[in-house]
């Protein structure tokens, strides 16, 4: 039998640091549900590739985009941080940026599939590229994050990272078309900038050099103009590094400056051919 509780054990003070932690953050899981729920909904509404619904005519459409914004409001009431006032407007406007957002994401597909010999068709990115799918979350989350929602951009591109390997900050400002290939392990910081048709592959880091918590709102990460190509585990840093257009970084490439327009960027390379008297020589098996 369990002893009852007396008034003066410590249980008691934890129990009360533990209800006002509750009443001070009052998230709960239901925000994360609905808003991937919501998230399911839209990529749903955007693209056949990931729906059994049929829209028959351009009122099912606009009824469709009707019950997104209904939907919308709903979700946002969760995070308990926007007026009464704002809701509706704050849902009108992201409303509104769907037709804007489809267009870039069919830019960014056709992009994908025009530069990946390894692609049949356009459907085929859509359906199958973590690529593809990390920039369609990123796209819709930007759109939220611009109008300042809090909590709920984060979430949608966090589950994008927990799906993809691709984690991109819903802060980023990318142009359209974006192609990244493979994908897995990327890193774009919350204020990183990038250009039109910019080709990125796996493990590549647009990040910040250390900064103190208190310079949270300036220019911490890369910007990326046009058509730039990053190869595969380049790590470019900083808030006013800057790679010139129609440039190449090369794989594994560490850039803390800025690097002119038509630049080629690559780290070099030391063979050294072993001979079998000094096989055994300790320095060789540096892990």
């Amino acid at each position: 039998m369990i002893n009852k509780i007396q008034k003066d054990s410590p249980y008691f003070e934890f129990a009360n640091k533990l209800l006002v932690k509750r009443e001070l953050h009052s998230c709960n899981a239901s925000m994360k549900i609905e808003s991937i729920d919501f998230l399911n909904e839209l990529k749903d509404f955007l693209f056949p590739h990931f729906s059994n619904k049929f829209y028959y005519s351009q009122e099912d459409v606009v009824s469709k985009l009707q019950l997104l914004e209904r939907n919308l409001i709903s979700l946002l009431k969760l995070t308990t941080e926007i007026s009464e006032n704002d809701l509706e407007k704050n849902a009108n406007q992201f409303i509104t940026k769907i037709p804007f957002v489809h267009d870039m994401l069919w830019e960014d597909a056709e992009a994908i599939y025009k530069g990946d010999p390894a692609a049949e068709s356009v459907d085929e990115v859509i359906l199958a590229y973590p690529g593809f799918m990390a920039i369609l979350i990123y796209r819709l989350a930007h759109e939220l994050y611009k109008i300042k929602v809090p909590i709920i951009p984060r979430i949608l591109t966090e589950h994008a990272h927990q799906a993809t390997g691709i984690d991109i900050h819903p802060g980023a400002e990318i142009d359209s078309p974006f192609f990244i290939d493979h994908g897995t392990g990327i890193v774009i910081g919350e204020t990183t900038k990038i250009g039109k048709n910019v080709k990125v592959y796996q493990g590549v880091t647009l990040g910040a050099l250390s900064v103190d918590k208190s310079l949270a709102n300036i220019k911490r990460h890369p910007t990326i103009e046009d058509d730039v190509i990053i190869y595969s585990q380049a790590v470019i840093l900083g808030g006013e590094t800057v790679i010139g257009k129609n440039s190449i970084i090369g794989g594994n490439a560490w850039l803390t400056q800025s690097v002119p327009p038509n630049s080629v960027v690559y780290s070099k390379i030391e063979v050294k051919v072993r001979s079998n008297e000094n096989y055994f020589n300790t320095m060789e098996f540096i892990i």
